[in-house]
């Protein structure tokens, strides 16, 4: 079988909008920001202070718990100062306990999305506080706080679940302006989003945030190595994952990029997550495959459309 075609950049993805019936060019602007902001944005900056920040814990999905020594062959990862369009959800649980998940900045036309791990944000529990901070280091919001406006999942993975859903396991969350009006691209720059982007790659970059109660403001790990196609073995999360070795991505990394060079700089080919949320093991992680159902979700985003949701019990 022929390797799928890769979708980059802006002109190719509205393309495949237009077969999917969705052309970019006739989507009505999304809803005002003007609700969001100042409000929001100023109350969430004023909440997520350096403190409450380093006590956030992982989505309480867990993965890795207890790291394993690396094999000799594994790519190490170290902490760095991260990325602009790269950062961090936050948000305070029903326990109200303060949680944290990765995210990346994907280009859209208003310069509002973000990109992460569908099973971060499925529980329907109340997330308050909901905002992005991105390059989040040391304790630092170096480019503000951006508070959330809605989260897109794929209905099937609402309805199977973070197992037998695991091939829908992203999300696209619409971002409302900082306090000073300013939208999230507009400051960070972004990626492109990639559909099919094939499962063999040489040198993918995988950014992600660690929880660890023995770090003090936690940096995001980096790290460069391969990516290949794992099918799953396991019949309650089938369906076929990029899979990646990198030493030390424990807990709190779900959600973070695996990244190729593209001609606009990088693209986003998928998010940490997927098979068993993302891996049972620190020093593999999983993504799921990014297809035209990942492009849909996008286009919903993009149009503003009413999210789906976790169906009533009948």
């Amino acid at each position: 079988m022929n390797r799928p075609v890769a979708v980059r950049g802006r002109v190719p993805l509205l393309l495949a909008a237009l077969l999917l019936g969705l052309s970019l060019t006739a989507l009505p602007g999304p809803p005002a920001h003007a609700a969001q902001a100042p409000g929001p944005a100023a109350a969430d900056d004023a909440y997520w202070t350096p403190q409450r920040m380093r006590a956030a814990e992982p989505a309480a999905v867990a993965r890795g718990a207890r790291p394993a020594r690396p094999a000799a062959d594994t790519p190490p990862s170290h902490p760095f100062d991260g990325l602009p369009a790269v950062g961090t959800f936050f948000w305070t649980d029903s326990t109200d306990t303060g949680r944290f998940c990765g995210g990346t900045v994907v280009r859209s036309p208003h310069r509002d999305l973000v990109v992460t791990a569908g099973h971060c944000l499925r529980s329907p529990d109340p997330k308050r506080h909901l905002s992005f901070v991105p390059q989040y280091h040391d304790g630092l919001k170096p480019h503000g706080i951006y508070p959330v406006d809605r989260v897109y999942l794929d209905q099937r993975y609402y309805d199977l679940g973070t197992s037998g859903g695991a091939r829908w396991d992203y999300a696209v969350v619409r971002l409302g302006a900082r306090e000073d009006g300013a939208v999230v691209e507009e400051v960070t720059g972004g990626y492109d989003l990639l559909p099919y982007p094939g499962y063999s790659h040489r040198n993918v970059r995988l950014i992600g945030y660690p929880g660890s109660s023995d770090t003090t403001y936690p940096k995001p790990l980096d790290c460069a190595s391969a990516t290949h196609r794992y099918t799953s073995t396991d019949p309650a999360a089938p369906g076929d994952f990029l899979e990646i070795a990198c030493a030390g991505y424990i807990g709190g990394t779900s959600g973070g990029p695996f990244l190729v060079r593209d001609f606009t700089g990088y693209a986003l080919i998928g998010v940490i997550g997927g098979y068993h949320t993302g891996g049972d093991f620190p020093d593999v992680s999983y993504s799921s495959y990014f297809t035209f159902d990942t492009l849909a979700l996008y286009l919903h985003a993009v149009r503003g459309d009413t999210p789906a949701a976790p169906r009533q019990a009948g």
